[in-house]
């Protein structure tokens, strides 16, 4: 395995001062409460307006957004809809007789309130309104709140509202950063307290979400976004360098990864992404040329098996195979948020538009976890009930295995039970010295 191209920097970032300023503030918002919030959103987000979004502020907006937009909106919530109602049926509750008079099972009971980021800054994300509204809705959450950073003297941005509207946002909140979500958590203004947030956002966003975690569910602590495509000889180097660019877009600290089994491909591509870089608006191009100067690394292998290791040890957040045998691919690998096969897909459509969610493990992570989806706003719990035929060999285990543990009152919670049920029988319930 030979680095054709290494990164010279991590994605790490300063976290001691992030964590530092935003324990600041959220102890602040714990302390004063809303008048904390909306100090901090004058600060930060400079707005000084309404923070809930009326009814009649919301249906302005929609008269603003385009009507091509609004079917390009209503197209990718249709989508998305769809693979999470896909999702939503495999979760299924059931009922097993564990022994003959035990019976056992699970229900799926959604959380009862959701707080949803939806991330402002340089981006207006509406596929991130789509991505985690829709799927809170499809779970059956019964109230969904919804917060962004509202631009100075506009709010936030018409299609943003549009879109968090169409998906069934109860609330919505013009609010960034740590107040939004802390303001959710709490349940200022008026909202239930969130049981969970959901929604990806800047390094403010994701430390607070993690302080809050305990008080409150979260989907996944989220680093910056990263990508990895896997080509062979049979990939389109023009392709393979537009995809890596499309990423390298997100961010300074957005790493995007070349591993291939072709020198002339990488090569090709090393070529050709820098000018595709300058041919990006301004806004966009320094990122992507941070990206792909400090962070960004093509991997030569010599098989396809080899590839697989290495996308299983970085674990990227998306992995695109641009490859032949794509069952072989689908079959073989075992660690990433979201994989995409073949040229005819792209990264950018599971960002915006093709269904299966786009918030996902970020920085090895997908290691051990998935992304977002209905399963993260569900709660799979048990519940059992015995006949009292059923109660005497639990009892009776329970009661040996509660006293050599020492636990005396556990074991005496299963000695109550045989002697009321079976008053005429005599248990032995001691502890076998031996054991």
């Amino acid at each position: 395995m030979i680095y054709l191209k290494s990164a010279t920097t991590t994605a790490e970032t300063d976290s001691h001062d992030v964590r530092d300023l935003v324990q600041v503030m959220l102890a602040r918002i714990a302390l004063e409460g809303e008048k904390a919030v909306r100090d901090f959103s004058r600060t930060f987000d400079k707005w000084t307006g309404d923070i809930i979004v009326s009814r009649q502020h919301l249906e302005a907006a929609a008269e603003q957004v385009p009507e091509r937009l609004k079917a390009d909106i209503r197209f990718a919530h249709a989508n998305i809809r769809r693979f999470a109602e896909a999702q939503r049926g495999t979760l299924f509750d059931c009922t097993v007789e564990i022994l003959p008079g035990l019976m056992a099972g699970q229900k799926q009971i959604p959380v009862a309130a959701a707080g949803c980021y939806v991330p402002g800054g340089r981006y207006s994300h509406v596929a991130s309104a789509i991505m985690t509204i829709t799927t809170a809705k499809v779970a059956g959450v019964p109230h969904i709140a919804a917060c962004s950073p509202p631009r100075p003297g506009q709010g936030i941005p018409p299609a943003i509202l549009y879109a968090m509207d169409l998906c069934g946002a109860d609330v919505i909140l013009n609010l960034g950063g740590v107040q939004g979500v802390a303001a959710m958590a709490h349940g200022h203004f008026g909202l239930p307290k969130a049981d969970i947030l959901v929604g990806p956002g800047n390094q403010y966003v994701a430390e607070a979400k993690r302080m809050l975690f305990g008080q409150v569910g979260i989907d996944m602590f989220a680093g910056p976004t990263d990508s990895m495509i896997l080509a062979d000889a049979s990939a389109d180097a023009e392709m393979v360098a537009y995809d890596l660019v499309g990423q390298a877009e997100h961010g300074y600290n957005s790493p995007v990864w070349l591993v291939t089994t072709d020198e002339t491909l990488a090569h090709a591509v090393i070529r050709l992404v820098p000018d595709l870089i300058a041919a990006l608006p301004e806004v966009n191009r320094e990122s992507a040329r941070a990206a792909w100067g400090n962070m960004a690394e093509v991997i030569l292998c010599t098989s396809p098996e080899e590839m697989a290791q290495v996308a299983d040890r970085y674990a990227p957040e998306h992995l695109h195979v641009q490859a032949r045998d794509l069952d072989w691919w689908l079959g073989r690998l075992t660690a990433y948020g979201s994989l995409f096969l073949g040229e005819e897909t792209t990264v950018a459509f599971g960002d915006k538009t093709s269904g299966p969610n786009h918030v996902l493990p970020t920085s090895g992570a997908a290691r051990y976890t998935g992304g977002l989806s209905v399963h993260k706003f569900m709660k799979t719990v048990t519940w059992q009930r015995a006949t009292r035929d059923a109660a005497r060999p639990l009892a009776e285990a329970t009661a040996r295995i509660s006293r050599l543990e020492g636990m005396e009152g556990h074991a005496r919670s299963a000695d109550i039970r045989l002697a009321k049920f079976f008053p005429d029988e005599h248990f032995d319930l001691g502890v076998d010295v031996a054991v």
